[in-house]
């Protein structure tokens, strides 16, 4: 996830080495000690960081045999060349690989390792996209914009539109205004990690970090200044990452912004040809899983199940999975129709538990994905759900997609885990501070700031975000149903709530405030962080309900 606010603290840094300010007055911003790559596998007794306590879990299950469980990611892809990855993902057996035929006859041609609902003719993918509010507000406006509460007749659906038009101004707002503040960082960083490059005598395609400042020793005030504003980018993003890697990162989300102010609003249409307000269930789409978007699904899938022991990368959580890739998540919002579908194929195809690291603020099409939840469920299905980034209140305004189904028949699904994201240590600063939360809405928090994984083209990432944290409960959901295959998707889900101790009396940052503090358990359902180990052991205490 891209961490708008720590980029933004930059644009007062920046303003600041426009003065005359002498070199000598900057003082050299100290970074958080970086937490170590695997904290989220960790133990809080025994290793100082509020992880999963995974190695507890492995010494639990030691010699007991485990069952292959399909785990599947709708996510933006993978690269199925990643070496933690390529050999632990679904293969569909029933298929012959590349004849360009619908061998198993389930309308999908050459899904080997799962399918892409975002493809198209030519080997193509609508994977940058806009908001749903913007598609929405742009769909509604020549019906509606012109109308006042008066004199609409269809008094539902103009309230639908006044909700639509409320959160696309919002969107509208916020994407020039962060616009505004990043595109000078973005050529501030472009124009500095050249000096950078230069001082430390590599190439213009090389990269560097944090480390690598401390080699420069200059009283030059150009490059002085370049070297502070890298020691204050990479204390507020992470040392391990390179100036690359964030650049890539600050032009991907420029791109988003960008796609909500200039929207290509016929860009589905174009490439895949389908029409996204009919469920008519024809198939669209193709078999291509990696595009330039992969990273996030990529990272996804490797804390589900990365190899583990192999001396490379990460451990993934699980040790005997098999991730079905579903590509449904453009840089944008999804769309309803392909999460429906993307659930169904899944569920059809031998998934036992979804991963679902995404969301937005509308759903035209609830309906269809209430239908594919309801079906998860009746299949005995576990969701995963990432809570969300904007550090709001779910109990008061839910993002999309969620359990409060539209016809009244649950609020809480039996199949669904909703997850936010924790820090890795047990102190004032545990929720994560862009982390969505909910005593009703949010069941449990995970591991999620500054966590490693694995990335396209045998590269890492430590990011932040509830879409890391979602994958890491999605991995132990897997790792319980390994060994203990008898247990329903109810009861993983329980197994898992209950793994999670209250923190009662845990004063934390309230998620987006620097000054309010509240008690952990008022973030969450279960008031704590999932583990694995207990949650083990507490398997292990149950009898099995599937069918």
């Amino acid at each position: 996830m891209f961490n708008f606010r720590s980029f933004i603290t930059c644009t007062f840094l920046l303003a600041a080495l426009t003065i005359d300010q002498p070199v000598s007055a900057q003082v050299m911003p100290r970074p958080e000690p970086e937490p170590p790559r695997h904290w989220q596998l960790m133990d809080l007794k025994d290793d100082g960081y509020f992880g999963i306590s995974l190695k507890p879990a492995y010494l639990f299950v030691k010699g007991k045999k485990s069952k292959t469980v399909v785990i599947a990611t709708i996510d933006s892809g993978v690269d199925t060349l990643q070496k933690d990855l390529k050999s632990i993902l679904w293969i569909n057996t029933k298929e012959i690989p590349g004849n360009g035929i619908d061998d198993d006859h389930n309308g999908y041609v050459d899904d080997i390792h799962g399918w892409n609902f975002l493809g198209g003719a030519g080997g193509k993918a609508d994977f940058n996209e806009t908001t749903e509010e913007v598609r929405e507000y742009n769909k509604l406006k020549g019906k509606y914009a012109a109308l006042t509460e008066a004199t609409a007749t269809d008094k539902k659906a103009f309230a639908y539109w006044q909700r639509v038009k409320t959160i696309y101004d919002t969107t509208i707002n916020k994407s020039q205004t962060e616009t505004a503040q990043l595109q000078p960082i973005m050529n501030a960083l472009m124009a500095t990690s050249g000096y950078i490059k230069k001082s430390l005598n590599i190439g213009a395609g090389d990269t560097f970090k944090e480390a690598d400042l401390v080699r420069i020793k200059t009283t030059n005030d150009t490059l002085s200044q370049s070297k502070y504003v890298w020691a204050t980018i990479f204390s507020q993003e992470g040392g391990n990452k390179t100036n690359a890697a964030i650049i890539k990162d600050l032009s991907e989300y420029l791109e988003k912004l960008n796609n909500n102010l200039s929207p290509d609003l016929e860009a589905r249409k174009r490439i895949v040809g389908d029409n996204v307000d009919s469920l008519d269930h024809k198939p669209y789409g193709n078999n291509l899983l990696k595009f330039a978007d992969a990273s996030h699904g990529t990272g996804v899938a490797g804390l589900i199940g990365a190899v583990r022991g192999n001396n490379y990368g990460i451990n993934g959580v699980a040790d005997n999975v098999r991730i079905m890739a579903l590509k449904a998540v453009p840089n944008g919002d999804e769309y309803d129709k392909d999460v429906a579908n993307a659930i169904h194929y899944a569920v059809d195809n031998g998934a036992k538990i979804i991963n679902m690291s995404f969301g937005k603020k509308i759903s035209p099409h609830k309906e269809w994905v209430d239908e594919a939840f309801k079906y998860a469920a009746a299949k005995d299905v576990l969701l995963v759900l990432a809570a969300g980034n904007d550090n709001d209140d779910m109990d008061k305004d839910p993002d999309y997609p969620n359990d409060l189904f539209l016809d009244g028949s649950t609020t809480d699904a039996d199949n669904l885990i909703n997850v936010g994201a924790s820090g890795s240590r047990l102190n004032d600063h545990l929720a994560g501070d862009f982390s969505n939360y909910g005593k009703k809405m949010v069941d449990v928090f995970a591991p999620g700031v500054k966590v490693t994984t694995i990335d396209t083209d045998a590269e890492f990432n430590t990011e932040d975000g509830t879409s890391f944290s979602a994958p890491i409960t999605s991995g132990i959901a897997g790792l319980i149903l390994e060994y203990y295959p008898t247990l329903s998707a109810k009861q993983l889900k329980q197994v898992i709530l209950a793994s999670a101790t209250p923190l009662t009396g845990t004063m934390v940052y309230k998620p987006g405030s620097k000054t309010e503090k509240v008690d952990f358990t008022t973030l969450c359902k279960t008031g704590g962080i999932v583990n694995a180990y207990k949650a083990l052991q507490i398997a292990a205490t149950m009898q099995g309900e599937r069918k």
